[in-house]
């Protein structure tokens, strides 16, 4: 079962189980409202899932400062409601989660097991989550992830496509540090750890670190756009959430629990755009 299956990366770990011939149950937020304890139980009971992927999130950062209870029924009671519900069948819940439970003062990747401190409603939010499946103690897997592009959904590629191609300019911060993630790797790394019966918390992001800018940078050069790129800080946007100046995530113990680490972000990059390319979408 997959909640929030008509978004981004519900779409491809959709995809990921079908194409190893398993039945997926896909249900949108309209078919499952995950915040809705009872309803939540009635249908894991009806459906009786093997496994429960949640890809149902709040993940509007800015719009969380202003709309905490909205982030905290989805992304904190939500998760849950689903392992309570997991737990009471048998289930197994994989809960994806993000980087933003950090507050990016390091200056090394993060671990697993690093002490979270969140600068944010939404990550403060996502966090709730995680200590909430903990408490309730179902067989669980914890996948925090960053900086999702992928077909299906709105992301930061195709965004930056749009508007270069719209007016020729743009200016992306040059102070966040990251890695940025292909939803078709991550929803293969997701149904392989599924399967492996070591559950706990995972760090999984396609490998390598870049800042948004460079970012989009590396958007336009593989895209051959002309764009007038300037960089700016953080503070320069006046956002209402603060985000994490560093925030890349250590895989360890990924690679010897599944047997690989996800390709480069610039490989995923380059193979995303080539699937948009022949889809005649964007480009």
């Amino acid at each position: 079962m997959v909640t929030g299956a008509a978004g981004m990366l519900g779409k491809a770990v959709t995809a990921e189980y079908i194409s190893r011939g398993m039945e997926v149950i896909a249900l949108r937020r309209d078919e499952l409202d995950i915040t809705e304890f009872d309803r939540v139980r009635d249908v894991i009971r009806a459906r009786e899932p093997d496994i429960v992927v949640n890809c149902a999130a709040y993940t509007n950062v800015d719009g969380a400062e202003s709309e905490r209870r909205r982030a905290f029924l989805t992304n904190g009671l939500g998760p849950r409601n689903l392992a309570a519900s997991c737990r009471a069948l048998g289930a197994v819940l994989v809960h994806i989660s993000t980087d933003y439970i950090f507050d990016g003062s390091k200056k090394d990747p993060y671990g697993i097991y690093d002490v979270p401190h969140p600068l944010n409603i939404y990550g403060s939010s996502k966090l709730w989550g995680e200590r909430a499946l903990k408490e309730i103690a179902c067989p669980c897997y914890i996948v925090r992830t960053s900086w999702l592009f992928g077909p299906g959904g709105n992301n930061f590629v195709a965004n930056m496509i749009k508007l270069g191609k719209a007016k020729g300019k743009a200016s992306v911060v040059n102070d966040q540090s990251g890695s940025p993630t292909f939803t078709v790797d991550l929803a293969r790394a997701i149904a392989d750890l599924s399967g492996s019966g070591c559950y706990g918390t995972y760090h999984i992001t396609n490998q390598g670190s870049t800042t948004w800018y460079d970012f989009a940078k590396e958007i336009y050069d593989m895209c051959g756009l002309a764009v007038n790129l300037s960089s700016c800080d953080s503070a320069a946007l006046a956002r209402p959430a603060r985000r994490p100046a560093y925030s890349i995530l250590d895989p360890f113990p990924l690679e010897e629990t599944i047997g690989y680490l996800l390709p480069s972000w610039e490989k995923a990059l380059a193979r995303y755009l080539e699937m948009i390319k022949k889809q005649g979408v964007l480009i």
